[in-house]
Parts: C-alpha cells; sequence; structure tokens
C-alpha cells in the first residue's frame, strides 16, 4: 500500500474535522479499515485473522490513537498488506486500541505487529497487550 502526496492530503482534510478519541462517549467504537475491508470477523480479508488488543488508562486514548494511524499511512509496520484495520473502543474505565491483521498463524508478522505498535504508541514493557484470532473471539460471543 502505498500513498502519494493527494492521499495525504484528502487523509487530513477528513481526519481534522473528525471528534478526537478522547471527546468520544463511553461505548463508542471507531473503525478505520482499508478500502474494501469491513469490520467484522466474517469479511473475507478478516476471516483467518486476528487481532492486538491494547488496553490504556484514560486520557492516552486521542495521542496513541494519531500514532497509530499515522504509523499505518506511513507504512511503519512493514508488514505489507497484512494490516486490515484498526479500531479505537472507548469505555468507562479504560480505553481500547485494536489492530487488524489478516493472518493469525503467520507469528512472525503478529510478532511485528505487536513491536512496532510497542514503537508508535510509546508502551512500556509493562503495558497490558494481548492478540486473540478471530476464531477464539467469536467463540466467545454469546447469540441469543
Amino acid at each position: 500500500m502505498h500513498y502519494g502526496i493527494v492521499d495525504a492530503v484528502l487523509f487530513w482534510s477528513l481526519y481534522s474535522h473528525l471528534v478526537r478519541p478522547s471527546e468520544l462517549t463511553t461505548s463508542t467504537d471507531f473503525h478505520l479499515f482499508k478500502v474494501g475491508i469491513k469490520p467484522m470477523w466474517e469479511d473475507e480479508a478478516n476471516q483467518k485473522g486476528g487481532k492486538w488488543i491494547v488496553r490504556l488508562r484514560k486520557g492516552l486514548v486521542s495521542r496513541c490513537w494519531e500514532n497509530l494511524i499515522l504509523a499505518m499511512l506511513g507504512e511503519q509496520f512493514m508488514v505489507g498488506e497484512e494490516i486490515c484495520g484498526a479500531v479505537v473502543s472507548i469505555r468507562f474505565q479504560e480505553d481500547i486500541i485494536c489492530v487488524w491483521n489478516k493472518t493469525a498463524s503467520d507469528y512472525a508478522t503478529t510478532a511485528r505487529i505487536r513491536d512496532t505498535l510497542r514503537r508508535v504508541l510509546h508502551l512500556p514493557a509493562s503495558a497490558s497487550m494481548e492478540y486473540k484470532t478471530h476464531n477464539e473471539s467469536l467463540k466467545n460471543v454469546h447469540r441469543l
């Protein structure tokens, strides 16, 4: 994925009008996915994938979210087309950032995503990070 100057200008013209994650109401999720990929486990691009989950204390989410999307646009993850998108979730006691990828079984790539996340979000070694495959997440869903 390569972005030109026109893409960057278009992105910033849209991004500058968005509400920052720290200003969103509790129980809000904001999704940023590549064109053609739906933020759903069932989407073909996501079916064999998973997500890194980063739990943040309140007050950090806006800076972390902006650092993340800039890293995604700037191809700092260096994993080709592996990243599908990202989600920021605002919750009562913490905020959560997730990065979705296509291939959960590619351990080297998931480790590279983890390491890049730690670096671009300036996370300490003690920060809570968890990887879940979408299949694991589906098993924990209780349908009525």
